[in-house]
């Protein structure tokens, strides 16, 4: 397209959730509770992880990796969410949203490759628990860890370098309430298809290997679990991989829904009703499946709120 003669576009203007003033209100009020609830909730697991000693291993390692990745993950949108909700008109610069693009992006292929090492560290757990130890050690957790932030950031450079170089020349209306990838794509005036089709690859890669490895390792897993002669055992086995289960449902689900399909096939109204459960609700989920459902991280933040409170109280009687 020739924009020789056209202005260039230096900031868009989020169109989010319209409606009436009072409905925006309540929508701003239900995602703030959510927002600080997911925001509590996580640094609630990762302070129980950093403070008891017994849950310093690989399994709750990852866990406070997803804990302290789910808390930008959610920042990365849902501020820009709230002042949608309440103000007429919010505006992202270019740049700005190429790098909320960015960063949304690397925070989801980071909890996808995040979601796939936990399913493979309780395949170890559960399939080969004589060797786990050896296999999944501290280090080895670490570098799992780091490899999955890495990968995670990784994974959308090629699409975002390619988007910086787009022009955009007008409308500047994102019908959107964070920047996503075919909002940007439908506001610029250059050619898209080479950014669409590496965009799209990249992520479909990225969630469907993620997520197949992720049921291989569950798949193997209930395998097990079945082969085990006691039914108490079967229980206990289960119970540990089941929050895990319940997160990965939610989360793909969702994700598979909203990015695995034809470029040209998308619903920007029922796109934007998904992203909310990936982009807010997900975040809340997740805190409160694992800490609801592991007897660990419950007995360990008794003893944590023990401690603390016992400390106060010592305080309290010197002074």
């Amino acid at each position: 397209m020739d924009i020789t003669n056209q202005t260039r576009v230096t900031e868009f203007i989020f169109l989010g959730f319209p409606g009436v003033l009072h409905l925006r209100i309540t929508l701003f009020v239900i995602f703030l509770i959510v927002y600080l609830l997911s925001l509590m909730g996580n640094t609630l697991i990762i302070f129980i992880v950093l403070m008891d000693i017994t849950l310093q291993t690989p399994m709750y390692i990852f866990l406070g990796n997803l804990s302290f990745l789910e808390i930008w993950y959610t920042t990365a949108t849902v501020p820009k969410l709230l002042d949608i909700c309440l103000s007429q008109v919010v505006t992202i610069s270019v740049s700005g949203c190429i790098t909320q693009y960015y960063f949304f992006f690397s925070m989801g292929a980071t909890e996808c490759i995040l979601l796939a090492v936990m399913a493979y560290d309780r395949y170890l757990a559960i399939c080969s628990p004589l060797h786990y130890s050896l296999l999944m050690s501290i280090r080895m957790c670490l570098r799992f860890s780091a490899g999955s932030w890495i990968g995670g950031f990784i994974a959308p450079l090629p699409p975002t370098i390619l988007i910086s170089h787009l022009n955009f020349c007008g409308p500047q209306k994102i019908n959107h309430f964070f920047c996503d990838s075919d909002p940007i794509f439908k506001l610029s005036c250059s050619d898209t298809l080479l950014v669409e089709t590496l965009g799209y690859t990249c992520t479909s890669v990225v969630i469907l290997s993620s997520f197949l490895l992720t049921m291989s390792s569950n798949g193997y897993i209930v395998v097990t679990i079945i082969k085990l002669s006691s039914q108490k055992a079967q229980k206990k086995t289960f119970s540990t991989c089941a929050s895990h289960l319940t997160v990965v449902s939610i989360y793909y689900g969702t994700i598979i829904f909203a990015y695995v399909h034809p470029p040209a096939k998308h619903n920007f109204t029922i796109g934007k009703v998904i992203s909310v459960f990936y982009c807010v609700v997900t975040p809340l989920v997740n805190p409160l499946i694992y800490t609801l459902r592991n007897k660990d991280v419950k007995t360990a933040f008794r003893k944590v709120l023990a401690r603390k409170i016992l400390l106060l109280t010592t305080n309290m009687q010197r002074i």
